[in-house]
Formats: structure tokens, sequence, C-alpha cells
């Protein structure tokens, strides 16, 4: 992966410098030279670039993280680009050496910011299907955070890890979660490492007392390994907490739950720019929609539904219409077809539901029946990102620290969109919303908003 990366940026930085020397006329420093040479003495400068990446981070993420994605990479490659820019500007003006104009040097900035993170989740694409990108990883730990970790794992296969087995000290309480089994002792660990050809050990909260884990951890740090411990707390730590030391001592920071004034400003600002912006832009599909559910079948276009809403006060959502006209009088017909039935009851979501319309499956698959949504956006009552809008059945269920989720306004998007949707329970949905709400910052929105942009091009059923 890195090897790919490393080729990405090359590219990437490359082709944009080209375009933008073919796009813009050279400086009259450069008169003296020839384009061919200025191209080579920016190639010349190109191990300096990665360097420059390397120091950022860009080439590592990927083995520390299982979740790392292109979008995480945005602002590092932003000032990447940036600094580099500027950096070879100054180093060819200093230098005396032929240096290209203003026009040529922005052109090339704002190139290189769109072609490298494309080229870098092509590069993704392409490693993580290949066999070798695929990591076994041993579990330390038996109880019901090791099975949860497992089972995550198992669910998500963009993660690229295999879970080989479960180690804990006392092999008499190791339950698996089915097909993965329990494989040995903590003390074989670094053993077990080898005959598994293990890459990774999470360690999640395993029965070993605090001194016996220690030992255990640093047993393996030899080995070429990466290891993952599950926090403790880890149901309250969310994207902005912050690591800092006192006298070696590390200590995670929590943000302050409470928005400030200003942080709500940029968040209402935020919704109301590209909500707005969307509407205009969607105009003409909002019509071939509009059209296509009246041709279709009778009833409204809009489908409005009374949802629970930030601060503890309803309103209606707007969405696209997917069913038939009657279809709340149906319900009580299918309720037998609840796929939460006998697990749990708290949500309602019906595959294949018969009172979904021909073009409701195509509106629903692709999320095209939420985009209504941005209507509530502009008038206040949503946002572009926030905790999922409940119906008020749902919302009854929802009680004490859970309620947290009601300190910001429901969202289009958010953690439960981008993490999965219906696929994720009910209890797990509104822990999401509770880490969203109490660890909010604009720059997680924005990476929200923009992962939200791939996980709507894999289709999904939608329930």
């Amino acid at each position: 992966m890195r090897r790919l990366l490393l080729l990405a940026d090359v590219v990437g930085l490359v082709t944009a410098y080209v375009i933008a020397v073919g796009l813009a006329a050279p400086a009259a420093s450069a008169d003296r030279v020839g384009t061919g040479w200025e191209i080579v003495l920016f190639v010349a400068t190109i191990p300096f670039w990665v360097l420059l990446a390397r120091v950022y981070g860009l080439y590592d993420r990927d083995e520390e993280r299982t979740d790392h994605s292109t979008v995480d990479d945005v602002v590092g490659v932003v000032q990447l680009v940036t600094l580099g820019t500027w950096g070879f500007l100054v180093l060819t003006h200093v230098a005396g050496l032929p240096y290209p104009n203003l026009t040529r040097l922005v052109i090339f900035w704002f190139l290189a910011i769109v072609l490298v993170p494309i080229l870098r989740a092509v590069a993704r694409a392409i490693g993580r299907r290949q066999s070798a990108y695929i990591q076994n990883v041993i579990i330390v730990g038996s109880g019901y955070v090791a099975r949860l970790l497992a089972e995550k794992i198992e669910k998500h296969s963009e993660y690229g890890l295999r879970v080989v087995g479960f180690v804990d000290r006392d092999d008499r309480i190791a339950a698996t979660n089915g097909k993965i089994p329990f494989i040995g002792s903590t003390d074989d660990l670094p053993a077990l490492v080898h005959e598994y050809g293990a890459q990774r050990v999470a360690i999640a909260f395993s029965t070993d007392s605090h001194d016996q884990t220690l030992r255990v951890i640093r047993s393996v740090q030899d080995i070429d390994l990466q290891i993952d411990i599950v926090p403790r707390m880890f149901e309250v730590l969310g994207t902005n907490a912050q690591l800092h030391t006192i006298e070696g001592i590390p200590l995670v920071g929590l943000p302050s739950p409470r928005l400030s004034g200003s942080s709500r400003f940029l968040k209402r600002s935020l919704d109301l720019t590209a909500a707005a912006l969307g509407l205009v832009i969607l105009a003409p599909v909002f019509f071939v929609v509009a059209l296509a559910i009246k041709l279709d079948s009778r009833g409204p276009v809009f489908f409005r539904q009374v949802r629970m809403g930030g601060g503890n006060r309803t309103f209606r959502v707007y969405k696209f219409r997917t069913m038939v006209a009657d279809a709340e009088d149906l319900k009580a017909d299918i309720v037998h077809l609840n796929m939460h039935n006998g697990d749990d009851a708290r949500m309602f979501k019906v595959p294949e539901d018969p009172r979904v319309t021909r073009v409701g499956r195509i509106l629903r698959r692709w999320r095209i029946d939420e985009l209504p949504q941005l209507i509530n956006v502009v008038s206040g009552r949503m946002s572009l990102v926030g905790p999922r809008p409940l119906i008020l059945e749902e919302d009854q269920h929802v009680s004490s620290w859970a309620r947290r989720r009601l300190d910001l306004k429901p969202g289009m998007t958010g953690l439960w969109q981008v993490l999965g949707a219906s696929d994720i329970p009910f209890e797990e949905m509104t822990k999401l919303d509770y880490l969203y709400v109490t660890n909010w910052s604009l720059r997680e929105d924005l990476r929200l908003i923009m992962l939200t942009i791939p996980a709507l091009t894999r289709a999904r059923a939608a329930y």
C-alpha cells in the first residue's frame, strides 16, 4: 500500500504540473530554458515532496488504522501541496533557477489537490483487492467486547482483516462467536503469532491482570506486528478526543459536550449554504423524480412524517414518496415481516416491503428519496450531519444519557449513515449519535459529508 500511494502521489503531482505548464504561459525568468527543462526541474524535486508527505504521515496510517480512508488524507494532502508549492517557488527563486509564474502555480496547486486524492483512492481500491492486503488478527480477550470486535470485523470486509482466533488467560470462559475458535493462552501469544501468520493483535479486555497484559504486549513488541488496544470507557471516546501527557502520564482529553455559540454559528452556516446550493443544483433532479413518482402511482410527490428533532421538538420530515399512498394504513398487515422481530422490536424495517413502488425501490436504493430533506435543513429543523431522525415510536425507547443525542438537530447523514444505516442495531445507533453529539467538530462534519458520497455510490437495500 505504501508503494501504491507513493506512485499515486508522484503521478498526481507530475500530471498536475504538466497540465499547469500547458495551460499557463511561462514566467519571464524561464524564457532562457525550454518547457521540458522546467518539467525536469520539477521532477527533480519529487523526492522532497515524498519526504514531506512522509512527515505528514501519508504513507503510514493505512497500516496503523484499519478504517483509514482517502477522505482522512485530504487535510494532509492540502497541507502538503500548499507547503510544497510555495517551497518550490522560494527554492527556485533563491537559487536563481527558472521558476513558474503565479498563474501556473495556482493552477498546479488546484489540480494537485484534486488529482492526488483521486489517485490515492484508486491506489487504495487496487491495493485492497489484493490477497496480500488481508491481515490475520488475533484478539486477546474472550468476553463481550472481544466478541463484539470480532463481529464488527467479520461484517466489514473493507477493513482487510481476518480474525484467526481468541486468546486469553482462562480458556474456561473463552466463548466464541461461532466460526472463530479459541486458540490458546496469552502466555503462548508470541508462538501463536508465528503459527497463524498474524500481522495484528487486538487487546480487548483480557482476563489477565494489568501487569500480565503489559507483559503480553511487551512480549510481542519485538515482532513485526501492529498492536491495537481497546481503551477503557471506549463508549465515550470519539474522533475528537485528544491524547496529551502530564509528566509522562498519557491522558485522553474529551471535548466539551456543549457547543459554543461560534460552533453553532459555523454549523448552521455550513448547513444553510450547502443545502441552499444543493436545492438549486438538484432542481432538475427534483423535477424528473417528481414526474416519475406521479406517473408510477397515485398520490402526492412528497411524503411527510413526524420525527423527533433537536431539543425534544417534533417536526415533519420531507422525503420523496416511495410507497403506495395508503402505506401507513397497511403497516399492521406486514408487522410479521419486520426484520427485527424476535431481536429488537424497537425498529421497524421490512426488507422487500410490498408497499414500496417500482420507482420507490430505485429511489431508496440510491438514497434519492432523502434529497427533499434539504428543505428541512434550509428551514432549520435538520442539519446536513447529525443524529438519525427517529419516528416517535422509536424515540420513546431512547432514555437517560442517550437523549443527549437531541442536543443537536437530526441530520441527513451521520455516523449511522456512513457505518451501515439500516444494518446498525438500535442500541448501537443511539451510542453513535451520543458520540457524535458529545464529540462534535466542524472537521468531523466535513469528514462525514465526504464519507457519505462513497457510501451512497454503494447500492444497499434501504428499509
